[in-house]
């Protein structure tokens, strides 16, 4: 695929044609691809129901209803309890389903328009002909969502715009398939959950490789460097720029401003959520304070000078939050205008101006240049003079302050996480502060307990928290390893073999926002654990900061102690959000690489292989926005299992397997033709855990394949019985329908288990050892035998 043909001529004679001043623009110039295109170039919703529907006969929609009722008509409000339809015709599976659609294509069509807008931007300023460039020569395969959805290869800025086209088409059918009067069949609405979720990870794809390819980011870099983060590495000495969103161009802005005008060590440049990673993968100056969740903590703090906000995860109340610390706020994006004046067209000096004398709270600035250069010289003005209005408040004033509480609990009962408050409270008010000061981390920084007519007292709970912490703040200081972008064809050759065998043990992939039942530590724990047993471990977004956020028993984070290469024992930062998909690449990369399946628009017979093959899992610990569930979604339809936190109930479903159902746990051996058992790998594909030690159980189960070679299943069998013992004091219930042969089970654990499968009656599989697959085109069985 290749950018528009445009021929432009003064003059032009022809013997049929004399014209002047001839402008002809011919459409797409297609360039040939090397491979031949698959069977399902650009999917419709319909084109891979089959392989959605095998997957959703081994594993049922499990439905978690918050209410009875159906709403979303003026039909309504309908009872669906109790077997009853709706109005429409609907019923309770077909609602609850429907409401997934809804939320998976909000999260996918905030993704592509978010690409949409960043590959307009660069289009304009670096031109549809610049190339893409992901890792050079360490990257031949690029771009493989993108290859194996669309059939597309592309090659520079402009070809993305194709993709995009496809994508928003698919997002526009899916969203009408919501409304009243369409689809009624809840099998068919999780399909086009699965859809939505593929979907998703192309226009993600678009949008990381076009700002990789255009802004220099690290690419495929193991050792791409070490950013600093966390609320203590903020330097207040200086005028302090912070930037929340997830759209880096104006950020960008900020970066190049400073550069350009020789003032990078004079203003400090630091960040929240993805804007923030995206910026450090682009300015070595620029530093993260952390994950979503400190987003009122730090606006609070009144250290900021100037906010600047684009898109996506920003509270809706920034600017009110802004003028509680008298800071400037300026909105970059027509998505998130805050009812601020658009000032784009207006001279930057009048902005600065207005903004230096207090006329306006803040301003909408659509240009990205010129935002930068307008936060830069207004944070340098203001702050010499500002009066710092942080509302954090000392420890003698939290001290104060808890003395009013009532214990009600009306606080208990507006916090997601139920944080014992009051009993914190009570300690607060007799003088010892550390039991609040414990809540810190827990706290998912929503600030639900503040709102008004919560606590009859007025009290601020969750300001309190922070002010008992307040010491403990100014010494986080932390680092990760900026996002890397793509996985090295090298790292892939390396690893397929291992992986696919199961000697490798797994791929685990901690992703999703910052909406932790517990600790932001937790998900470190996690990634430390597994790393230390040589899985490869793969982050993005809130997680990746999550898991910086932490120090191991010699002081330092898990990005110093563990390398960045995709390998056994390596911890991989992507990126932000939209760099999701190349944890999804790798998986891809493993079959077309290490396996030689046809890549180009050949869906299902590449899922099919990761689902049987690669054992790969992907944690969602505070999984939280709509973007999250579409991502997940993303990876279901690659048979990827995904597991999310107690929070994950919210999404009012789960997609379990029936491990006691044999019938389920059938493939075709590609070999012979025939059906072979291969028991219930892996079990779920969308998992909710209520507990750590649940999700860490879960994890080493999730990743065994119905590939694994007895070595490879001995391996995850031992790294499973040693978690499950260790966190819960014996062997795994379900470990005989793991075990397919005597050779699986470890060494060390052999009398032991042994003696477990004789009391479980247990026997060993049929073929232990099957070329499996769901799919039954590819069995390759020859006439004759």
């Amino acid at each position: 695929m290749g950018s528009k043909l445009r021929v432009k001529a003064d003059e032009l004679q022809l013997p049929w044609l004399k014209a002047k001043g001839l402008e002809l623009t011919l459409g797409r110039v297609v360039r040939e691809w090397e491979e031949e295109p698959g069977p399902t170039p650009m999917p419709d919703i319909a084109s891979l129901r089959e392989w959605d529907k095998k997957l959703l006969r081994r594993y049922q929609p499990f439905y978690l209803p918050f209410c009875d009722l159906c709403c979303l008509c003026t039909f309504g409000k309908c009872d669906l309890s109790k077997g009853k339809r709706g109005a429409c015709g609907i019923d309770m599976k077909g609602q609850l389903s429907r409401l997934v659609l809804l939320s998976c294509t909000i999260g996918a069509s905030t993704h592509c328009g978010h690409a949409r807008h960043m590959l307009e931007e660069l289009i304009e300023k670096y031109g549809r002909d610049h190339p893409l460039d992901v890792g050079g020569e360490s990257v031949y395969l690029e771009a493989p969502v993108i290859r194996l959805v669309t059939g597309i290869k592309p090659r520079t800025l402009g070809d993305l715009e194709d993709v995009l086209d496809y994508c928003e088409t698919e997002i526009v059918h899916l969203l009408s398939c919501v409304h009243t009067g369409q689809e009624g069949d809840n099998l068919d609405f999780e399909s086009k959950v699965f859809h939505a979720g593929m979907i998703d990870h192309v226009a993600m794809e678009v949008a990381d490789i076009a700002q990789i390819s255009a802004y220099g980011f690290p690419k495929a870099d193991p050792e791409a460097h070490l950013v600093e983060l966390g609320m203590g590495v903020v330097d207040r000495s200086k005028p302090v720029i912070l930037v929340i969103g997830h759209n880096v161009p104006p950020a960008i802005g900020v970066a190049d401003y400073l550069a350009r005008m020789g003032l990078e060590d004079q203003v400090e440049v630091c960040g929240i959520c993805c804007t923030a990673i995206d910026l450090t993968r682009y300015s070595r100056k620029a530093k993260i304070v952390g994950p979503l969740s400190f987003q009122l903590r730090f606006v609070r703090s009144g250290v900021a000078d100037v906010i600047m906000v684009d898109e996506q995860c920003i509270r809706t109340d920034i600017l009110q939050e802004a003028q509680k610390v008298n800071a400037v706020l300026i909105t970059t994006h027509y998505k998130n205008l805050q009812g601020l004046p658009d000032r784009t067209k207006d001279p930057a000096d009048q902005i600065v101006r207005d903004l230096v004398e207090g006329k306006l709270p803040g301003v909408a600035i659509l240009d990205s240049e010129k935002a930068g250069e307008v936060a830069v010289r207004v944070a340098m003005e203001i702050a010499p003079r500002r009066r710092k209005m942080g509302i954090i408040p000392t420890e003698e004033k939290v001290m104060e302050e808890a003395r009013r509480c009532t214990a009600c609990f009306s606080c208990v009962r507006a916090c997601p996480n139920t944080l014992p408050i009051p009993k914190a409270l009570a300690e607060a008010a007799g003088g010892n502060l550390k039991p609040l000061s414990e809540l810190y981390e827990p706290c998912v920084g929503c600030g639900r307990c503040e709102q008004e007519g919560i606590c009859p007292a007025g009290i601020k709970p969750h300001t309190l928290i922070v002010g008992a912490h307040r010491l403990e703040t100014a010494e986080e200081k932390f680092k990760m390893r900026a996002g890397r972008g793509a996985i090295q064809d090298v790292e892939i050759r390396r690893v397929g073999q291992p992986i696919v065998m199961g000697e490798i043990p797994g791929v685990v992939a901690f992703v999703g926002c910052s909406n932790f039942p517990g600790s932001w530590k937790e998900v470190a724990r996690m990634a430390e654990e597994f790393a230390r047993r040589k899985y490869i471990i793969t982050t993005t977004g809130c997680s990746a900061m999550a898991i910086g956020m932490y120090r191991d028993e010699n002081g330092q984070s898990l990005y110093e102690t563990y390398p960045g290469v995709f390998d056994a024992g390596g911890l991989v930062n992507c990126g932000s959000c939209v760099s999701n998909p190349h944890i999804a690449d790798a998986a891809i990369k493993i079959a077309s690489i290490f396996a030689k399946r046809r890549l180009r628009a050949n869906y299902e017979e590449i899922a099919d292989y990761i689902h049987n093959r690669v054992g790969a899992v992907g944690v969602a610990w505070g999984a939280y926005s709509q973007k999250a569930s579409s991502i997940a979604s993303g990876f279901w339809r690659l048979g990827v299992p995904v597991i999310v936190g107690p929070h994950g109930s919210k999404y009012r479903r789960a997609l379990l397997g029936r491990k006691e159902d044999p019938e389920a746990w059938k493939v075709i051996d590609a070999r012979t033709g025939k059906e072979a058992y291969v028991g219930p790998v892996p079990e779920h594909l969308f998992f909710m855990a209520e507990t750590v030690e649940e999700a860490m159980v879960a994890i080493p189960k999730l990743c065994m394949r119905a590939s694994d070679t007895t070595k490879g299943r001995s391996i995850k069998l031992n790294h499973y019985i040693d978690l499950h013992r260790r966190l819960f004091g014996e062997l795994p219930d379900d470990l005989h329908l793991f075990v397919r042969t005597v050779a699986d089970i470890p060494v060390t654990m052999k009398d032991e288990v042994l003696a477990f499968l004789k009391e479980k009656g247990w026997k060993e599989f049929e073929n232990p050892s099957p070329d499996p697959t769901l799919i039954p085109r590819l069995v390759r069985v020859k006439e004759g035998g």
